[in-house]
């Protein structure tokens, strides 16, 4: 069905509309309709806000979205250019993806507020019933309201846009940041009027109520993690609502954890009751489709095209130390889909050949080197679907039709659990606690030997469950709130630049871990390698983004030093 899925568009700036590739978009008009002669019915206005689903992402989801979701976290090793200074943490405000991130983000709100401004007058006009109006606007603000949250956490103070004609009209164009405590307050506002608004089931992909309450769950732990840490921002009143809001999509939403977490990831089930929240790709060249697949895999061998630009990028070693750790002695099912170690065979991959297996080093009958080591001997596997004989799709141009999970229910579950902790040190019963085992049950892993769930050992399932979903930088965060300088300390002993090096490079060890040893950051191993990389060192400084070169060239009201003011809310 997706392959054959067209693209709708209007032309004029006021109006700018493309489907996402889902079941739902399959009416498509004749005419290319202005602004005032749209919205005329509830399949219009359904149109318009599927616009929001898909392409108005790309440019935050493309590569910032796990540059500095992921790799700037800690979880990821990969060094190379404008991604690698994630890593390094020596980006700038001219970091090419931080402005695509910042610039994706307000390109959502753009598509949010056009329909949110124009929509309801012009709808009322032709008879649409407020019922249909107030659905249109709660999905409208569902996608404002969530873009403002990532602006939030990414960096901290930024310009709240909302009635953007109004601006234009009178020459308002230069806005000022605004408190991060004022964007909070504006995406509390929208996400609770889409949790009034939206329905509580819809057609596979949308969102619901369901989904706004989740992330309204999210955003109140937070607020509430601010306040532990002593800041005038949220309080433990925090924590309660959040705790309600989770508990309310857990009980009451009937959506379930996926029972394989591996399969989760296939693009044949990409719709599934675990998925709040979902960006929706199609198979239609770059731009359309999640471009996740070329920015991951490790070789064409895997993806059939040319198209695979992951052969340097791997977990970090403080990610295999937490997943080992986490597990206590048993398998954790989501390693493989997280990551391909030496040994793993996919039969779902390469099936042309009769599956992919993973080597350290693969060669081909000639003893020529194919695929070689990674710094962390392992490559990345989660949203690397493969070619067209294993899934039926031509990915040709970055266009995987594969959806990226924005949030799921398991996200619930863990925010349930850290809302009810809340301050305390630790869980060992109750609804939070058992919630938190319902994600180490999927992943086969026992309740904690202890007997206990520590913030720690809460934040550690996180770092597993979600690895590679681009939100690993939102839990370091609320760390940080928690307690600033437990949680530098934290980002500061991964040792991330630390890396395998072979021992002897003429021995037959290149496909056994025994053959490799790891060297620390300016560290020379027993064999000889040195490793060149320096020690990455966080700061405070470091937790927020610099607000892009060019957005402040164009505004200097934007400048670091210039304050940022409240919102005025009337």
């Amino acid at each position: 069905m997706k392959k054959n899925l067209k693209y709708l568009f209007a032309f004029a700036l006021t109006f700018t509309l493309v489907s996402c590739g889902v079941d739902f978009l399959e009416f498509v008009p004749e005419d290319q309709a202005t602004v005032n002669g749209w919205y005329r019915s509830e399949a219009e206005i359904r149109q318009s806000t599927a616009s929001m689903y898909g392409r108005p992402w790309f440019g935050f989801n493309d590569v910032f979205s796990w540059a500095a979701g992921d790799l700037m976290a800690g979880e990821m090793h990969h060094n190379w250019d404008q991604e690698g200074q994630f890593f390094y943490l020596s980006y700038n405000e001219n970091n090419s993806h931080i402005g695509d991130g910042w610039q994706g983000l307000y390109d959502v709100i753009s598509y949010a507020n056009l329909i949110i401004d124009d929509m309801p007058a012009i709808a009322s006009g032709y008879g649409v019933s407020q019922a249909v109006i107030n659905r249109g606007l709660g999905e409208a603000r569902f996608f404002r309201g969530f873009s403002f949250f990532l602006l939030a956490e990414y960096w901290g103070d930024v310009p709240i846009i909302e009635r953007p004609a109004e601006k234009v009209a009178t020459g308002n164009l230069q806005l000022p940041k605004n408190t991060v405590a004022s964007v909070y307050e504006f995406a509390r506002r929208d996400l609770v009027f889409a949790a009034e608004n939206l329905p509580a089931t819809d057609a596979a992909g949308r969102v619901t109520a369901w989904a706004a309450k989740g992330m309204l769950a999210k955003l109140h732990v937070t607020l509430g993690q601010r306040s532990v840490g002593g800041g005038t921002i949220g309080s433990a009143a925090d924590f309660t609502i959040a705790a309600n809001y989770a508990a309310d999509v857990i009980n009451n939403s009937g959506l379930t954890l996926y029972s394989n977490y591996e399969d989760m990831f296939k693009i044949a089930n990409e719709h599934n009751r675990e998925i709040l929240f979902g960006l929706q790709f199609i198979n239609g060249g770059w731009g359309f489709g999640n471009s996740r697949q070329a920015r991951f895999a490790r070789h064409s061998v895997i993806t059939g095209d040319a198209q695979a630009w992951g052969g340097g990028k791997c977990m970090s070693i403080s990610f295999l130390n937490t997943l080992a750790a986490n597990a206590e002695g048993k398998t954790d099912l989501r390693r493989r889909a997280i990551y391909m170690q030496n040994g793993d065979i996919y039969s779902y991959l390469a099936t042309k050949s009769g599956g992919y297996k993973y080597n350290i080093v693969s060669r081909d009958a000639e003893g020529t080197q194919i695929e070689g080591a990674t710094p962390t001997l392992n490559s990345l596997k989660k949203y690397v679907v493969g070619n067209v004989d294993d899934h039926g799709y031509v990915i040709s141009n970055q266009d995987s039709p594969m959806d990226i999970y924005m949030l799921r229910l398991s996200d619930v579950y863990l925010l349930y659990a850290e809302a009810l902790l809340g301050s305390n040190s630790s869980l060992t019963s109750g609804p939070g606690y058992d919630a938190y085992l319902a994600v180490r049950a999927r992943a086969g892993l026992n309740p904690p030997a202890d007997g206990s769930m520590t913030y720690v050992d809460l934040f550690n399932e996180r770092r597993v469950e979600f690895a590679l979903e681009g939100i690993a930088w939102l839990d370091v965060k609320r760390r940080y709130y928690r307690n600033s300088s437990e949680a530098l300390a934290y980002l500061n002993s991964q040792g991330r630049t630390d890396r395998f090096f072979r021992i002897n490079t003429n021995d037959n060890l290149e496909n056994d871990a025994a053959g490799y040893e790891v060297v620390a950051a300016g560290g020379i191993g027993s064999g000889g390698a040195v490793n060149t990389d320096p020690v990455v060192a966080f700061t405070a400084t470091k937790m927020t983004l610099p607000i892009p070169g060019i957005e402040v060239v164009n505004n200097p009201l934007l400048r670091a030093e210039t304050p940022a003011v409240e919102y005025d809310f009337n």
